[in-house]
């Protein structure tokens, strides 16, 4: 196997927990570098993994960090990102790519101009759930695909996180916290969009966080809440996605794709697996078997694949990927706030379809 991977992660909040989880004892992978804000939460980790607590600035540059785990906060990431590829590193980070498409695209040209490679989560697309729903399109299932709509509607995150500040500052809002994940999975399933249109609207101007010790305190909402998109496929299919911190719950499918001979009821893109149903012209229904992605992935398959990727190649969870979907999401919110159509200025390949990979081969 030769050596594992150098790691260095930036930001040890609550998501870094799930990556410590599938990577701390991952043989292909070795964490030798943390930093936080906080250090006595990087005393801790670095305690956990061997790893060294050090600042950003140190590693960036430390020698046995090859790709820096970017788990920052979004209006951190671009800055976190651009430091790394400087230091010629390799960077993989939380979804969004940015806060910016500008940003995204500063990000995606340094890199290539440094030879190093961009990825970015959601990396919930290369599970089973999703990857069998595109295996189900690419085999002609539904037939031509024509449609497909992506619902998620929540009550908001202060009611658990506890410091939920920044998913209603710029950069947070539903469309780009949650939205990654469902647009990703349009973009896999349907392939690249041209254009798109949107709507959106804010339920009330604060929050009252639910949970920890801030719990009862009062924070301002900078965002639009409610988000609601039409996305125009270059290969003429139309998605529409609804997002919402202001709802309680749905009964909607969380991804349905239409074609002309059936439907696909694909799971929540949220999760890496779950049933894919597929509903025929007839009105029968059946369970479609497993046929690709990373059985029981977690939070880090993403990063495992990235640095797996042929040099030179495209990571599948890569900065092509990320971009074209922020530029996705930030052309709906500027399409709310306008009242217009927006063409974008991006695209991207359909990533590479993960063929089945049962646990014991990613977590090997």
């Amino acid at each position: 196997m030769g050596r594992p991977h150098g790691i260095g992660i930036v930001g040890l909040g609550n998501i870094s927990r799930q990556y410590l989880d599938a990577l701390g004892d991952h043989p292909a992978v070795r964490i030798a570098a943390v930093s936080d804000l906080s250090d006595d939460r990087a005393r801790a980790v670095a305690d956990e993994t061997g790893a060294r607590a050090v600042t950003v600035d140190e590693l960036v540059r430390h020698p046995d960090v090859q790709t820096v785990l970017n788990l920052t906060i979004p209006a951190a990431h671009a800055e976190i990102a651009l430091a790394a590829i400087r230091a010629g590193r390799a960077v993989y980070g939380e979804k969004p790519l940015a806060l910016s498409v500008e940003s995204g695209r500063e990000i995606v040209d340094a890199a290539a101009r440094a030879g190093v490679s961009v990825g970015s989560a959601p990396d919930t697309v290369l599970g089973t759930g999703v990857q069998t729903a595109r295996r189900a399109v690419d085999d002609g299932l539904i037939g031509r695909p024509l449609a497909a709509s992506a619902t998620m509607v929540t009550a908001g995150h202060e009611r658990w996180h506890p410091s939920p500040d920044f998913y209603y500052l710029p950069g947070g809002g539903p469309l780009l916290d949650m939205g990654p994940y469902y647009v990703s999975a349009l973009v896999t399933l349907l392939g690249p969009v041209v254009a798109v249109s949107g709507a959106a609207s804010r339920l009330r101007p604060e929050r009252v966080i639910g949970s920890g010790p801030r719990a009862g305190e009062t924070i301002r909402v900078e965002v639009d809440t409610h988000v609601s998109g039409i996305l125009e496929h270059a290969n003429g299919a139309l998605s529409t996605i609804v997002t919402s911190f202001d709802g309680t719950a749905t009964t909607a499918s969380p991804l349905e794709v239409h074609g002309a001979d059936g439907t696909l009821l694909v799971p929540d893109p949220n999760r890496f697996d779950g049933d894919v149903v597929l509903r025929g012209a007839d009105g029968t229904e059946r369970v479609l078997p497993v046929s690709g992605g990373y059985e029981d992935g977690a939070r880090g398959v993403g990063l495992l694949d990235f640095i797996r990727t042929t040099p030179g190649a495209e990571p599948r969870a890569g900065g092509a990927m990320a971009l074209h979907v922020l530029d996705i999401m930030t052309g709906v919110l500027r399409a709310a706030e306008e009242g217009r159509r927006v063409v974008l200025t991006t695209s991207t390949d359909r990533p590479e379809a993960v063929p089945f990979a049962g646990r014991e081969r990613w977590r090997s």
